[in-house]
């Protein structure tokens, strides 16, 4: 007996998407998935707890290549890095040309391109896919950005494709409405499979890590909404979670916003006290939201929300750096169960700063998408990728983190132009942000007197004005660079290059 597809590492995620595979597998074909880990105990549990899966386990990388059916196919859910590394040296000695190693992890896509190239030396494919949807998407259909060769991506599709989370089509989404957005029947609609090839080598990983850049941005913007209902109207935890409620059944509809209010809504049983007030303000960060900025750092392309996101992690777990700050004067901010009914004292109209607080939030949110697609366009143009724009948002709409009825929005965009310049440039996206900028000021205005940290906004609104000015400070700038530096400017008014004689009589000389 002989199985489709291997998958190696039995972790959650490893044990989930095997899962998902045998289901699915054995429903369209009676084909069997091998597992491989090396705690071979672990993979033996597996298979031990869930029979009806009856996987293939592998006591070997050489005992997977004997189990498989060619050309082979390995799915790698290994750690990022060193683990990876060694789980492909593994299979390049055992696996022939023509098969195929996936992994499917979040690794960098500068190493999948790297990767690749060393493992094309054996005649065998090299696949980084980007897998978002954590635990349960794995299990039950996740996103799933696909890179590699067309070769590749012919072979994996009838593996890959039926796991895939399913999502509405536009149309079907809008006739089938229960008139708060969301489909009556989703299995009784017209679906489509949220999996892309977005492109050749490192392209999947590099869609992923652009995917969890907006994730950062997302989740600071919507823990800013959450500080800002607070510190503005002394409302509870329980009371915002409705808030949040309310906003999932308009435009903000979407997976975080949903996990919000239960997270929110939660009290822990140990205190008796509100979940979030329990927990420590220190936020972790695993890599992508760093490597989405430093990546837009070196294709030039602005992504400030999404690194304000990033730093707001960095700066809630710089403990000392806090602790020193507090002794700092200015406004107190209002953001624990402590001072709820201490909020502030001007007179305000709940509806009013709920309504400015939601259209500040979804302004954010839209500009953040903006940065993302930027970077997914210009990484596309600087490696290669043909990378289709609506094709990521389209399979963004289920399985991810990110799955929001916005993403809807953004598929209709580049559908109606697929060589849309910018989401700026779609009348939709222009008319929401024009509706939605004096809120955004509004909302910043209030928080810098309030004295409440919201980074993310903030910068959504300097992003704003920014691509919107005719004419920049960076003009100054230019002259700053050219008198300490001579490095050269460009004129207004003319072509060419030019340098002023600071030092001399100040004249200028074209070069």
């Amino acid at each position: 007996m002989t199985a489709e597809v291997g998958v190696i590492g039995t972790g959650v995620m490893g044990s989930n998407l095997a899962r998902n595979l045998a289901r699915n597998l054995a429903a369209r074909s009676g084909a069997r998935v091998a597992v491989y880990d090396r705690d071979v105990d672990r993979a033996q549990a597996l298979a031990v707890e869930h029979p009806d899966a009856e996987f293939l386990v592998a006591s070997s990388p050489a005992d997977l290549a004997s189990k498989l059916s060619g050309p082979r196919v390995a799915i790698l859910m290994v750690n990022a890095g060193a683990a990876t590394d060694s789980a492909i040296s593994d299979l390049v000695e055992v696996f022939e040309p023509g098969d195929v190693i996936v992994d499917g992890g979040n690794s960098l896509f500068t190493d999948t391109i790297a990767r690749g190239e060393a493992v094309r030396q054996a005649g065998i494919e090299f696949v980084g896919v980007g897998i978002s949807g954590g635990e349960v998407g794995a299990l039950e259909g996740p996103s799933m950005m696909v890179g590699g060769t067309e070769s590749a991506w012919s072979r994996l599709r009838p593996i890959l494709e039926p796991i895939a989370a399913r999502a509405a089509t536009g149309d079907a989404r809008a006739e089938s409405s229960d008139g708060n957005g969301a489909p009556a029947d989703r299995a009784q609609i017209d679906q489509e499979s949220c999996i892309a090839h977005v492109g050749t080598d490192g392209a999947g990983h590099f869609v992923k890590m652009i995917h969890n850049g907006i994730e950062y941005a997302d989740m600071q913007l919507i823990a800013e909404a959450f500080a800002l209902l607070r510190s503005r109207l002394g409302l509870t935890p329980s009371e915002i979670a409705e808030v949040f409620r309310e906003w999932n059944r308009g435009e903000l509809e979407s997976y975080l916003i949903e996990i919000t209010a239960e997270v929110l809504d939660h009290t822990d049983a140990a205190t008796g006290k509100p979940f979030v007030d329990v927990i420590a303000d220190s936020a972790g960060a695993k890599g992508t939201g760093g490597w989405t900025v430093k990546t837009g750092l070196d294709l030039g392309v602005p992504v400030a929300t999404i690194a304000e996101a990033v730093s707001a992690r960095s700066l809630s777990s710089v403990s000392v750096l806090r602790s020193s700050g507090t002794a700092l004067d200015g406004p107190s901010s209002t953001t624990s169960a402590d001072d709820d009914a201490a909020a502030t004292s001007a007179p305000v109209d709940r509806d009013t700063v709920i309504e400015t607080v939601r259209q500040a939030l979804f302004t954010g949110k839209i500009l953040a998408y903006v940065q993302g697609f930027h970077e997914i366009a210009a990484g596309a143009q600087e490696y290669g990728w043909k990378t289709e724009l609506g094709e990521v948002a389209r399979i963004w709409r289920a399985g991810c983190i990110i799955r929001a009825r916005f993403l809807d929005r953004i598929t209709e965009a580049f559908d109606a132009d697929p060589n849309l310049s910018s989401l700026l440039a779609d009348p939709y996206f222009q008319d929401s942000l024009n509706a939605g900028q004096q809120a955004l000021r509004d909302t910043v205005a209030d928080a810098a007197s309030a004295g409440v940290p919201i980074p993310a906004l903030a910068s959504a609104l300097s992003y704003f004005d920014g691509i919107r000015t005719s004419r920049s400070s960076a003009a100054l700038v230019q002259g700053q660079r050219d008198f300490f530096g001579s490095h050269t400017y460009g004129r207004a008014d003319r072509a060419g290059t030019f340098h002023t004689l600071w030092s001399g009589d100040r004249s200028e000389v074209q070069l």
